[in-house]
């Protein structure tokens, strides 16, 4: 039986026009018309083994990230970035790609191994900044709301602390407290007001570095303690030593207040008696 392909009369002499033509670009229906063929059989059995040209292919919507994978891969981007950047299977890029030279290392194995240890120190330090959070979380839910006496104490605490105090060779009875820390200014001042002191007896000045922003503490200082900025006394600038190293620098410095309650010797008597109490009760048996 011959070959279907003999059917035709003239096969010899078409096979090679139908290839030029398709090697010239041209798509299956303009070879038939050229040719004046009708019989699609024949027309393939001409064109058997010759590659479509380019235009005349459907475009694959995966042709895209293929171009793209192969881009990257030659910039020596491994398979997990590679998925990370396209969003494509590890498996479809080993395919797109596997006729390209593995990339050399990005990194020694020394430089791995340093930022490997980082990972770690980083996941180490989260775990342990949680649960510093968590447990300040819960030491605040402990305390609760204050009692007035539970104030009282706290505040007499507070202030022997860091308040000014009075000394057998220079007698300083007299009320006067400097701090860095708001919430410490504003638990102070929370206590003056549950021994009674009025707002008018409290002066305030800021204490701060030559080098810091003078203005902008001064507005801070006076929106805290809720006056303005014109009743602040005048700001005490501390002059600059080069000879030490300063760490409270930054835009978080705002110096520190200076809280002074006028006509305050009595009070100050007061709360040397209150810390003297507590010393006591302190060294008494249960």
């Amino acid at each position: 039986m011959p070959n279907a392909h003999r059917a035709h009369p003239d096969y010899e002499s078409l096979r090679p026009q139908a290839v030029a033509l398709r090697r010239a670009g041209l798509s299956r229906r303009q070879i038939r018309d050229r040719l004046h063929l009708h019989n699609n059989d024949i027309l393939n059995r001409l064109l058997e083994g010759v590659p479509a040209p380019d235009w005349t292919r459907r475009p694959n919507a995966k042709d895209d990230l293929r171009a793209r994978a192969r881009e990257l891969r030659k910039q020596g981007l491994t398979y997990d970035r590679i998925q990370v950047e396209l969003g494509c299977s590890k498996s479809s890029i080993s395919l797109w790609v596997q006729d390209l030279p593995k990339p050399k290392p990005l990194r020694t194995p020394a430089e791995q191994a340093r930022i490997a240890r980082e990972k770690r120190w980083e996941h180490e330090l989260a775990v342990r900044d949680r649960e510093r959070r968590e447990t300040k979380s819960a030491a605040t839910q402990e305390v609760g709301d204050l009692s007035d006496r539970e104030l009282l104490f706290a505040g007499a605490a507070l202030y022997w602390a860091e308040g000014a105090k009075d000394k057998p060779y220079k007698r300083r009875e007299h009320v006067q407290f400097v701090n860095s820390d708001p919430g410490v200014i504003e638990v102070f001042l929370a206590w003056l007001r549950l021994l009674g002191v009025e707002p008018c007896r409290i002066a305030y000045r800021v204490m701060i570095h030559m080098t810091a922003d003078v203005e902008a503490a001064e507005r801070y200082w006076a929106e805290l303690v809720g006056v303005d900025v014109a009743a602040l006394q005048k700001t005490t600038i501390k002059k600059h030593n080069p000879k030490t190293t300063r760490k409270n620098v930054g835009e978080g410095y705002r110096g520190c207040l200076v809280v002074r309650v006028l006509q305050s010797a009595e009070l100050y008597r007061r709360i040397e008696g209150w810390w003297y109490g507590i010393v006591l009760g302190a060294k008494r048996p249960d």
